[in-house]
């Protein structure tokens, strides 16, 4: 039981919108506050792999993607999002889709997407997060480098 709850908590704390070492990678729109971060999979421990059905392996990387909505007192709260997407090279005439699924822990859904990592190449992501169903989609896009630990 002990080992289930350090298993969830890790997964928690990389799903953290807020998380300090992910330098803040967010975009806000209105009021809302689209929070992204791109892992290797081969941080998750085996346990919470194997609780969400996730892939662990040192060519693997895990995208998440929260959002949040700033509250007129402060506060943000959770939102449900939809998020479709590609990821490619710099000149996106290679990108692949990405397939994201639902993740909720606790109250904070999230969508998630496994992809496979290009070593020492940057990575382009175009996405289109949907949280409100009568506006147009979001639009974000950023870039990272992965590296494979062999």
């Amino acid at each position: 039981m002990q080992r289930r709850s350090l298993s969830l908590l890790f997964l928690a704390w990389l799903m953290l919108p807020a998380w300090p070492l992910s330098a803040q990678q967010f975009e806000v729109v209105d009021q809302y506050q689209i929070h992204y971060s791109a892992v290797s999979t081969s941080f998750l421990s085996e346990d919470v792999a194997k609780t969400y059905g996730i892939q662990r392996h040192p060519a693997m990387a895990l995208l998440n993607v929260s959002v949040l909505e700033e509250l007129e007192d402060g506060s943000s709260q959770p939102v449900t999002a939809s998020v479709d997407g590609r990821v490619g090279g710099l000149a996106g005439d290679d990108a692949t889709p990405l397939t994201f699924r639902s993740l909720r822990i606790d109250d904070t859904p999230s969508q998630v997407a496994v992809f496979r990592i290009r070593e020492d190449e940057p990575m382009r992501f175009d996405l289109r997060v949907r949280f409100d169903r009568n506006a147009e989609p979001a639009e974000v896009s950023f870039i990272q480098r992965f590296y494979i630990d062999h």
